[in-house]
């Protein structure tokens, strides 16, 4: 006889689009700054306004982020603390709700935050969070999340596959593959004419000084937050 809560961790809870943004801030942050971490909720909302590390870009007040909170909350994925000078703090549960270790967290962080990703890109990226040290690790964290029903291939096999957590609303998701496929047609061209692609070394250094940008920027906006809390 199957446990139930076996079945139950098999199929991830659909989450919002804010939710999915407070989450990935929850765990994003947890690695990066662990310092100031739990976060009170004017740092989530300057987390999930940042401008570094996020796709798309989004606005969300308070309210937004008590929301997407309860939402988390209510599907065990985050919990609410009483922090010092008897300010609520909050922090993620998903090693617990989703079954994660580091690597994987990482990995599944990167696309909360910035949606569908080639395994380069998220190899590169995550990595700011834990370090990845080559595609092969990059993989056997994508195929870990790919066994837990957590993440999928958008694309084929081969280079510049692309792959999406399973978290997304089912209107959501059909969305997703429908701008997949579009964006898939308007990039295909004729054998003879297809442009040479471009080296895979080059595109990870061209990745990697883009992200230390953005972490130096990410660090900037932490201490405004700070500031302004």
């Amino acid at each position: 006889m199957t446990d139930s809560s076996d079945d139950a961790k098999s199929v991830p809870t659909p989450l919002s689009a804010e939710a999915r943004r407070v989450l990935g801030v929850l765990i994003e942050k947890a690695k990066t700054t662990p310092d100031s971490y739990p976060m009170t909720l004017a740092a989530i909302v300057t987390a999930c306004n940042q401008k570094s590390n996020r796709n798309p870009q989004m606005s969300m007040d308070e309210d937004d982020v008590l929301l997407a909170l309860d939402h988390l909350r209510e599907a065990g994925a985050a919990r609410e603390i009483q922090g010092s000078g008897r300010v609520n703090k909050y922090r993620h549960a998903a090693y617990e709700w989703l079954d994660l270790d580091n690597p994987t967290s990482a990995v599944l962080t990167e696309l909360l935050l910035r949606g569908p990703q080639t395994l380069g890109e998220l190899r590169t990226r995550a990595s700011r969070m834990y370090a990845l040290d080559d595609l092969t690790a990059a993989q056997t964290a994508v195929d870990l999340l790919i066994a837990k029903g957590l993440v999928e291939p958008l694309t084929p096999p081969g280079r510049g596959q692309t792959f999406a957590h399973k978290l997304y609303p089912p209107q959501e998701r059909q969305y997703l593959e429908a701008k997949m496929e579009k964006r898939a047609n308007a990039s295909a061209t004729p054998a003879d004419t297809k442009p040479a692609a471009p080296d895979q070394s080059v595109v990870e250094k061209i990745l990697s000084r883009l992200d230390n940008l953005e972490a130096k920027l990410d660090a900037i906006e932490d201490r405004l937050g700070k500031l302004e809390s």
